[in-house]
Protein backbone atom coordinates (compact mmCIF):
# COMPACT_ATOMS: atom_id res chain seq x y z
CA UNK A 1 0.00 0.00 0.00
CA UNK A 2 0.87 3.92 -0.52
CA UNK A 3 2.41 6.06 1.83
CA UNK A 4 -0.65 7.89 3.72
CA UNK A 5 -2.90 5.41 3.21
CA UNK A 6 -4.08 4.46 6.82
CA UNK A 7 -7.35 2.73 7.92
CA UNK A 8 -10.60 5.06 7.68
CA UNK A 9 -12.80 5.49 10.34
CA UNK A 10 -16.12 5.06 11.29
CA UNK A 11 -18.23 8.10 9.84
CA UNK A 12 -20.94 7.30 11.82
CA UNK A 13 -19.23 7.22 14.82
CA UNK A 14 -16.89 10.83 13.72
CA UNK A 15 -20.16 13.16 12.90
CA UNK A 16 -18.91 16.12 15.47
CA UNK A 17 -16.06 15.97 13.19
CA UNK A 18 -17.24 15.99 10.16
CA UNK A 19 -19.93 18.52 10.94
CA UNK A 20 -16.96 20.80 11.64
CA UNK A 21 -15.17 19.67 8.64
CA UNK A 22 -18.61 20.84 7.12
CA UNK A 23 -19.25 24.25 8.40
CA UNK A 24 -20.84 25.88 6.16
CA UNK A 25 -19.25 25.45 3.22
CA UNK A 26 -21.33 23.67 0.51
CA UNK A 27 -21.23 20.23 -0.41
CA UNK A 28 -20.29 18.91 -3.94
CA UNK A 29 -21.06 15.37 -4.22
CA UNK A 30 -19.54 12.62 -6.22
CA UNK A 31 -20.56 9.07 -6.11
CA UNK A 32 -19.48 5.72 -7.73
CA UNK A 33 -21.96 3.12 -8.93
CA UNK A 34 -21.15 -0.35 -8.20
CA UNK A 35 -20.89 -1.19 -4.76
CA UNK A 36 -21.73 2.21 -3.76
CA UNK A 37 -25.16 2.87 -4.63
CA UNK A 38 -25.40 -0.77 -5.53
CA UNK A 39 -24.36 -4.09 -4.05
CA UNK A 40 -21.59 -5.88 -6.17
CA UNK A 41 -23.19 -8.89 -8.20
CA UNK A 42 -21.98 -11.77 -10.06
CA UNK A 43 -21.89 -9.83 -13.67
CA UNK A 44 -22.27 -6.22 -14.22
CA UNK A 45 -25.84 -6.44 -15.94
CA UNK A 46 -26.92 -7.44 -12.29
CA UNK A 47 -26.31 -4.03 -10.78
CA UNK A 48 -29.33 -2.31 -10.76
CA UNK A 49 -29.72 0.32 -9.32
CA UNK A 50 -32.76 0.42 -6.14
CA UNK A 51 -35.98 2.61 -6.77
CA UNK A 52 -35.39 3.29 -3.00
CA UNK A 53 -31.54 4.33 -3.90
CA UNK A 54 -32.62 6.52 -7.27
CA UNK A 55 -34.90 8.77 -5.07
CA UNK A 56 -32.52 8.93 -2.04
CA UNK A 57 -29.84 10.30 -5.04
CA UNK A 58 -32.28 12.22 -6.94
CA UNK A 59 -33.39 14.38 -3.15
CA UNK A 60 -29.60 14.56 -2.60
CA UNK A 61 -29.04 16.20 -6.03
CA UNK A 62 -31.85 18.48 -5.63
CA UNK A 63 -29.76 19.86 -2.82
CA UNK A 64 -26.37 19.24 -3.81
CA UNK A 65 -24.42 19.10 -7.18
CA UNK A 66 -24.42 15.91 -7.56
CA UNK A 67 -21.47 13.26 -9.91
CA UNK A 68 -21.73 9.81 -11.05
CA UNK A 69 -18.27 8.60 -11.50
CA UNK A 70 -17.64 5.00 -12.29
CA UNK A 71 -15.75 2.45 -14.80
CA UNK A 72 -18.61 1.35 -17.10
CA UNK A 73 -19.40 3.68 -20.16
CA UNK A 74 -21.25 6.74 -19.57
CA UNK A 75 -24.19 5.86 -21.34
CA UNK A 76 -24.68 2.09 -19.89
CA UNK A 77 -24.41 4.42 -15.96
CA UNK A 78 -26.69 6.82 -17.21
CA UNK A 79 -29.51 4.22 -18.36
CA UNK A 80 -28.89 2.87 -15.21
CA UNK A 81 -29.36 6.10 -12.67
CA UNK A 82 -31.85 7.82 -15.45
CA UNK A 83 -31.31 10.99 -13.07
CA UNK A 84 -31.32 14.80 -14.85
CA UNK A 85 -28.94 17.66 -13.85
CA UNK A 86 -26.54 15.84 -12.42
CA UNK A 87 -22.85 15.03 -13.81
CA UNK A 88 -22.01 11.32 -15.30
CA UNK A 89 -18.44 11.02 -15.89
CA UNK A 90 -18.32 7.00 -17.34
CA UNK A 91 -14.87 4.90 -18.41
CA UNK A 92 -13.05 6.18 -15.35
CA UNK A 93 -14.07 9.65 -16.99
CA UNK A 94 -12.57 9.60 -20.10
CA UNK A 95 -16.22 10.44 -21.27
CA UNK A 96 -18.16 13.32 -19.03
CA UNK A 97 -21.86 14.47 -19.55
CA UNK A 98 -22.60 17.63 -17.71
CA UNK A 99 -26.18 18.45 -16.29
CA UNK A 100 -26.88 19.83 -19.46
CA UNK A 101 -25.68 16.63 -21.79
CA UNK A 102 -22.65 18.46 -23.37
CA UNK A 103 -20.19 15.75 -23.49
CA UNK A 104 -16.40 16.01 -22.98
CA UNK A 105 -14.40 12.88 -24.54
CA UNK A 106 -10.47 12.96 -23.58
CA UNK A 107 -9.20 13.37 -26.77
CA UNK A 108 -6.10 11.01 -26.36
CA UNK A 109 -8.30 8.36 -25.10
CA UNK A 110 -10.60 9.22 -28.33
CA UNK A 111 -7.57 8.94 -30.59
CA UNK A 112 -6.43 4.96 -29.55
CA UNK A 113 -10.66 4.25 -29.35
CA UNK A 114 -9.71 1.68 -32.82
CA UNK A 115 -7.24 0.09 -30.45
CA UNK A 116 -9.08 -0.43 -27.56
CA UNK A 117 -11.89 -2.08 -30.48
CA UNK A 118 -9.56 -4.08 -32.04
CA UNK A 119 -7.38 -5.71 -28.09
CA UNK A 120 -11.36 -6.37 -26.81
CA UNK A 121 -12.24 -8.46 -29.96
CA UNK A 122 -8.74 -10.11 -29.37
CA UNK A 123 -9.80 -11.17 -25.94
CA UNK A 124 -13.08 -12.26 -26.32
CA UNK A 125 -11.76 -14.80 -28.50
CA UNK A 126 -8.72 -15.81 -26.48
CA UNK A 127 -11.20 -15.80 -23.22
CA UNK A 128 -14.22 -17.88 -24.89
CA UNK A 129 -13.21 -20.79 -23.41
CA UNK A 130 -12.83 -20.18 -19.94
CA UNK A 131 -15.80 -20.66 -17.85
CA UNK A 132 -17.25 -17.63 -15.92
CA UNK A 133 -15.18 -15.26 -17.97
CA UNK A 134 -16.34 -12.27 -19.24
CA UNK A 135 -14.96 -9.42 -21.56
CA UNK A 136 -16.85 -6.22 -21.36
CA UNK A 137 -15.96 -3.16 -24.19
CA UNK A 138 -16.55 -0.16 -22.18
CA UNK A 139 -16.12 2.35 -25.21
CA UNK A 140 -12.52 3.53 -24.09
CA UNK A 141 -11.56 0.82 -21.84
CA UNK A 142 -11.78 -2.71 -21.49
CA UNK A 143 -12.94 -4.95 -18.50
CA UNK A 144 -12.01 -8.24 -18.09
CA UNK A 145 -14.55 -9.84 -15.25
CA UNK A 146 -13.15 -13.01 -13.12
CA UNK A 147 -15.30 -13.60 -10.53
CA UNK A 148 -17.50 -16.29 -11.61
CA UNK A 149 -14.13 -18.00 -13.23
CA UNK A 150 -12.76 -21.11 -10.87
CA UNK A 151 -9.36 -20.49 -9.53
CA UNK A 152 -7.70 -23.24 -11.51
CA UNK A 153 -8.72 -20.83 -14.29
CA UNK A 154 -7.59 -17.78 -13.07
CA UNK A 155 -4.12 -17.58 -14.64
CA UNK A 156 -4.95 -18.36 -18.03
CA UNK A 157 -7.51 -15.21 -17.60
CA UNK A 158 -4.13 -13.60 -16.32
CA UNK A 159 -2.16 -14.66 -18.68
CA UNK A 160 -4.21 -13.52 -21.77
CA UNK A 161 -4.66 -10.17 -20.71
CA UNK A 162 -0.60 -9.76 -19.61
CA UNK A 163 -0.15 -11.14 -23.14
CA UNK A 164 -2.00 -8.96 -25.10
CA UNK A 165 -0.94 -5.63 -23.18
CA UNK A 166 2.92 -6.67 -24.64
CA UNK A 167 2.08 -6.12 -27.77
CA UNK A 168 0.22 -2.64 -27.86
CA UNK A 169 2.47 -0.54 -25.53
CA UNK A 170 -0.77 2.32 -25.69
CA UNK A 171 -2.43 0.22 -23.21
CA UNK A 172 -1.72 -0.21 -19.01
CA UNK A 173 -3.33 -2.73 -16.94
CA UNK A 174 -5.40 -1.79 -13.47
CA UNK A 175 -7.21 -3.90 -11.24
CA UNK A 176 -10.63 -3.74 -9.35
CA UNK A 177 -12.62 -5.91 -7.36
CA UNK A 178 -12.35 -9.54 -9.68
CA UNK A 179 -11.31 -7.53 -12.70
CA UNK A 180 -8.49 -6.48 -14.56
CA UNK A 181 -9.26 -3.32 -16.61
CA UNK A 182 -6.97 -2.10 -19.87
CA UNK A 183 -7.05 1.26 -20.46
CA UNK A 184 -5.16 3.56 -22.44
CA UNK A 185 -1.67 4.65 -20.76
CA UNK A 186 -2.98 8.01 -20.63
CA UNK A 187 -2.57 10.32 -16.96
CA UNK A 188 -6.02 10.09 -16.36
CA UNK A 189 -8.68 8.20 -14.09
CA UNK A 190 -11.50 8.83 -11.71
CA UNK A 191 -9.06 11.76 -9.76
CA UNK A 192 -7.99 13.45 -12.71
CA UNK A 193 -12.25 13.15 -13.72
CA UNK A 194 -12.95 15.07 -10.32
CA UNK A 195 -10.30 17.64 -10.75
CA UNK A 196 -12.28 18.36 -14.03
CA UNK A 197 -15.68 18.66 -12.93
CA UNK A 198 -14.10 20.67 -10.09
CA UNK A 199 -13.29 22.72 -12.34
CA UNK A 200 -15.97 23.06 -14.23
CA UNK A 201 -17.63 24.30 -11.06
CA UNK A 202 -15.38 26.86 -10.28
CA UNK A 203 -14.45 25.29 -7.35
CA UNK A 204 -13.36 27.14 -4.34
CA UNK A 205 -12.38 25.63 -0.88
CA UNK A 206 -12.79 28.55 1.19
CA UNK A 207 -16.66 27.76 -0.24
CA UNK A 208 -16.92 24.05 -1.06
CA UNK A 209 -16.35 20.81 -0.13
CA UNK A 210 -16.03 18.01 -1.95
CA UNK A 211 -16.95 14.44 -1.18
CA UNK A 212 -16.46 11.02 -2.87
CA UNK A 213 -18.04 7.89 -1.74
CA UNK A 214 -16.47 4.77 -3.65
CA UNK A 215 -15.46 1.23 -2.52
CA UNK A 216 -13.22 -0.20 -5.61
CA UNK A 217 -9.08 0.57 -5.85
CA UNK A 218 -9.91 2.73 -8.87
CA UNK A 219 -11.71 4.91 -6.48
CA UNK A 220 -7.96 5.65 -4.36
CA UNK A 221 -7.33 7.95 -7.35
CA UNK A 222 -10.16 10.09 -6.50
CA UNK A 223 -9.34 10.15 -2.76
CA UNK A 224 -6.12 10.58 -3.42
CA UNK A 225 -6.85 13.83 -5.08
CA UNK A 226 -8.81 15.07 -2.38
CA UNK A 227 -6.80 14.26 0.45
CA UNK A 228 -6.21 17.74 1.37
CA UNK A 229 -9.35 19.49 0.02
CA UNK A 230 -12.15 17.27 0.33
CA UNK A 231 -13.63 14.00 2.16
CA UNK A 232 -13.29 10.53 1.02
CA UNK A 233 -15.45 7.88 2.29
CA UNK A 234 -14.83 4.46 1.56
CA UNK A 235 -17.69 1.58 1.26
CA UNK A 236 -15.86 -1.77 2.32
CA UNK A 237 -17.36 -4.59 5.51
CA UNK A 238 -13.89 -5.53 5.84
CA UNK A 239 -11.72 -2.69 7.10
CA UNK A 240 -8.36 -2.03 4.76
CA UNK A 241 -5.88 0.71 4.11
CA UNK A 242 -6.96 4.09 2.03
CA UNK A 243 -6.53 7.20 1.20
CA UNK A 244 -10.33 7.83 2.34
CA UNK A 245 -10.36 8.78 5.66
CA UNK A 246 -14.05 7.51 6.63
CA UNK A 247 -15.77 4.40 6.07
CA UNK A 248 -19.58 2.65 5.43
CA UNK A 249 -19.53 -0.58 5.25
CA UNK A 250 -22.27 -0.58 2.61
CA UNK A 251 -25.05 0.33 0.14
CA UNK A 252 -27.63 0.99 2.86
CA UNK A 253 -25.04 2.76 4.86
CA UNK A 254 -23.90 5.29 1.78
CA UNK A 255 -28.12 5.79 1.99
CA UNK A 256 -27.43 6.95 5.40
CA UNK A 257 -24.83 9.61 4.79
CA UNK A 258 -27.32 10.89 1.83
CA UNK A 259 -29.63 11.53 4.34
CA UNK A 260 -27.13 13.02 6.77
CA UNK A 261 -25.76 15.60 3.66
CA UNK A 262 -29.19 16.61 3.41
CA UNK A 263 -30.49 17.17 6.73
CA UNK A 264 -28.04 15.65 9.72
CA UNK A 265 -25.39 18.35 9.31
CA UNK A 266 -28.11 21.10 10.03
CA UNK A 267 -29.13 19.37 13.31
CA UNK A 268 -27.25 20.34 16.27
Amino acid sequence: MEENQKEPVDFFAHQAQVKQLLGDKEILLFLDYDGTLTPIVDTPDLAVISDEMREQVRQAAQQIKTSIVSGRATDDVRSKVRLENIFYAGSHGFEIVDPQGKVTINEEAQKIRPVIDEVYERLSQQLKKVPGSLVEHVKYTISVHYRLVAEKDFPAVQKAVADILTEYPVLRQTEGKKVFEVRPKIDWDKGRAVQWILKFLNFDPQKHLPVYIGDDTTDEDAFRFLANKGMGILVAQASRLSFAPYGVPDTPAVKRVLDFFMTGRKEA
